[in-house]
């Protein structure tokens, strides 16, 4: 059984950084590419990052491009995502997400992913 449990979520200010972090766990890591998406209220979800499963090639929504950074710890089973220079419209409940295929790269659509967390709240004041 397959479990992504996201943390590091919470209130900051505009211009301000947090670390979200993704555990998984009922996978092998290693083999598995994983994503970030987040969903404002009254929105859909959006594609924020993905990096492939060694961890050697990342993709960013243009949204993010820059101040955002995601990195994966395959010893740790962790999924990270750096996240500076925030601003409001970064407000979002954010998840992580993985395929259901080994070896696969998911491309940006949410649908190309089968497991997800439960999300993680981030709130960034102006």
């Amino acid at each position: 059984q397959v479990q992504l449990v996201e943390s590091g979520g919470g209130l900051v200010q505009a211009g301000g950084s947090l670390r979200l972090s993704c555990a998984a766990s009922g996978l092998t890591f290693g083999r598995y590419s994983l994503g970030w998406f987040r969903q404002a209220p009254g929105k859909e979800r959006e594609f924020v990052a993905r990096v492939s499963y060694t961890g050697g090639a990342t993709y960013y929504a243009d949204a993010v491009k820059g101040r955002f950074t995601i990195s994966k710890d395959n010893a740790k089973n962790t999924v990270f995502l750096q996240m500076n220079s925030l601003k409001p419209e970064d407000t979002a409940v954010y998840y992580c997400a993985a395929p259901r295929t080994r070896w696969d790269v998911p491309g940006t659509n949410f649908n190309a992913y089968d497991y997800w967390g439960q999300g993680t709240q981030v709130t960034v004041s102006s």
